[in-house]
């Protein structure tokens, strides 16, 4: 009940003309970048971050929320319209909407994907409001070694999830960590890696390193590799679903929340995998199986509502632990940090009134969406047509003035093509940019509670694992570690085709 009244409080302050104005502004660039091709959420809050540096925290946070949501409306359109996915958990909406599409029910897509993400994100929000508080309270009692333990499994799952290889991603969070290290000592004071220069003595900034890796390392990627030219958009018309295709959906709007939320809050790599589980379970139910590969809608509906309560799910873990689990928490995080405002167990309690205000406006812009988004469709479709150079010179442009924005200093510039060339040569050789950027937020805090737990246990590294949650925490660590291990070990004696041609 204290929940339902804090959310109503929340209510309160989200639909205020002001901030409602930011939650339909948020919306509508949102969904605007995130349509375009190559584009996903992380990179569209990534670049509008420093526009709301002139904002109060409520009202940018808002915007954000709008952002974020639009973006990954975005994302499945291109990928229905252009079979090219503006994230990757946009890629299961192409394997199903754009044939859907190039057979002429493009708008038939585009709905079950508005729908879905609009029953994800009510559902998912849902389950914040419930869930949340009370991990907060557990996250109190969490000492430094706990902390510790959570970041490392943070680390490594991410590390482990995502990219071609374990390697490559390790080789991505370490880059991060590095960049994490600039600046002054915590606790000694003494300059690391600044080359001397004053300039650096504050670190980086975390936006300049989001958008850096994110916008201009995309940009150099698209640049040296991808096409010049716009392909041509599918007609789009009004978007629309018959009663026949809202049977064969409700019930995947219904359970992509189940498959999307859990995997969210925990550090497994965001919306990526609960996407493909629901495309999975989706055709394992389906009784249309010869549709699937042709444009089953079924397989356009679950994915898009698991992913959107995905966003849901990830929402948890940043407000109470500080721990982000996708890209574009990270983003969200370090847009908190520019405020002066720590995501943690006292959140709820400090910051009340922009927390609840925060997860309010995720229903309005769930609203907002749907209303809005519905008869753009064919608007969005449009952008589609804007030539790749023209494209991403905007975005350099937009990139470069956002971080002269951060601190008002050319060497900022400088710095921000420096990590963009290391964002293009991460994308060259398959490194993960999520590791990285996680590396460079989570890094500094996981060496500040290394040492106040080894400061406590007086240097002991029994220190690090006095604590029941420290070493369920590591046990899972391991689990993750060994399991493709054991599973090659189990499996290879075993396996009967072997045996026989032996």
């Amino acid at each position: 009940m204290n929940a339902f009244s804090s959310l109503m409080d929340g209510f309160g302050t989200a639909l205020t003309p002001v901030n409602l104005l930011w939650a339909a502004v948020g919306v509508l660039l949102g969904t605007a970048i995130g349509v375009l091709p190559g584009i996903g959420p992380a990179m569209a809050v990534a670049l509008l971050l420093p526009v709301t540096y002139g904002l109060e925290p409520t009202g940018a946070f808002i915007m954000f929320a709008g952002i974020y949501y639009g973006a990954m409306f975005g994302g499945s359109t291109t990928s229905i319209l252009l079979n090219t996915p503006g994230e990757s958990a946009a890629v299961v909406a192409a394997l199903e909407g754009n044939p859907m599409a190039k057979s002429g029910r493009g708008a038939q897509a585009l709905a079950a994907a508005a729908i879905g993400h609009f029953a994800g994100g009510v559902i998912g929000t849902a389950l914040l409001v419930a869930l949340a508080p009370k991990v907060a309270d557990l996250a109190v009692d969490i000492g430094a070694p706990d902390y510790f333990a959570l970041m490392v499994l943070a680390f490594i799952a991410v590390t482990s999830v995502l990219g071609s290889s374990r390697v490559r991603g390790l080789a991505s969070l370490l880059i991060g960590l590095t960049l994490g290290l600039v600046g002054l000592d915590q606790m000694t004071g003494q300059q690391r890696l600044t080359f001397g220069s004053l300039q650096l003595a504050d670190g980086i900034d975390v936006v300049i390193v989001a958008v850096g890796l994110f916008a201009i390392g995309e940009a150099l990627w698209v640049a040296a590799y991808l096409r010049r030219t716009a392909a041509a958009p599918i007609p789009v018309g009004r978007p629309w679903l018959g009663r026949q295709d809202v049977r064969r959906t409700w019930k995947s709007w219904l359970r992509g929340p189940l498959i999307g939320f859990p995997f969210g809050a925990i550090p497994a790599g965001g919306a990526e995998i609960p996407t493909f589980l629901s495309y999975v379970t989706e055709k394992r139910l389906s009784k249309h199986k010869d549709e699937w590969g042709k444009g089953a809608i079924e397989g356009v509906a679950g994915p898009e509502s698991a992913s959107s309560a995905s966003a849901a799910g990830t929402l948890v873990s940043m407000l109470t632990l500080g721990l982000p689990t996708t890209a574009v928490a990270a983003v969200m995080l370090a847009a908190f940090q520019s405020y002066g405002i720590q995501p943690g167990p006292l959140l709820f309690e400090r910051e009340a009134e922009l927390v609840w205000g925060l997860i309010a406006s995720l229903f309005v812009g769930m609203v907002l969406l749907l209303a809005l988004n519905l008869p753009l469709a064919p608007v969005w479709a449009k952008l589609l047509r804007i030539p790749r150079p023209y494209l991403y010179a905007g975005i350099l442009f937009f990139a470069a003035v956002g971080a002269y924005a951060v601190g008002g200093e050319a060497l900022d510039l400088v710095i921000l093509l420096v990590i963009g060339l290391i964002g293009f040569g991460m994308r060259r050789y398959g490194l993960p940019v999520l590791p990285a950027v996680i590396g460079v937020i989570l890094g500094p805090n996981a060496e500040l509670q290394l040492r106040r737990s080894l400061q406590i246990s007086d240097g002991s590294a029994r220190g690090l694992v006095d604590t029941p949650f420290s070493v369920t925490v590591y046990v899972l660590i391991a689990l993750i570690l060994g399991w493709p291990l054991l599973w090659k070990l189990t499996r290879g004696p075993l396996n009967p085709r072997r045996t026989v041609r032996e």
